[in-house]
């Protein structure tokens, strides 16, 4: 992929996470405060004030995730952003963070 579409899907998938945040937010299921910076997505936890970060790596044609359990690399395969490491994917991954950082059950 080259990087133009790269970094036009990245910024789509941070919309994407940003809009599903928000929305918890909206209906209370989470209180979040996302913000955004370049190709940053910054989600704070205003409960505990912690905070789950991810940002688009242009070079590595991945995105990168870091929380309180650690920091987390994605690439795009088949349709799908993957862990590197334990083949999981993004959303799923997000839910489960999110959960844990945030208190409450989250679907993403």
């Amino acid at each position: 992929m080259s990087e133009k579409e790269f970094l036009d899907l990245a910024e789509t998938t941070l919309n994407k996470i940003e809009a599903a945040m928000d929305r918890l937010n909206d209906e209370d299921v989470i209180d979040v405060e996302c913000k955004r910076s370049g190709n940053v997505l910054e989600i704070e936890f205003i409960d505990n004030g912690s905070k789950i970060i991810v940002n688009s790596q242009a070079p590595m044609q991945e995105l990168w995730v870091a929380a309180k359990s650690g920091g987390f690399h994605y690439k795009r395969i088949d349709g799908a952003w993957i862990n590197t490491r334990d083949g999981s994917e993004l959303f799923a991954a997000l839910s489960d963070l999110a959960s844990a950082q945030g208190g409450a059950r989250v679907t993403l």
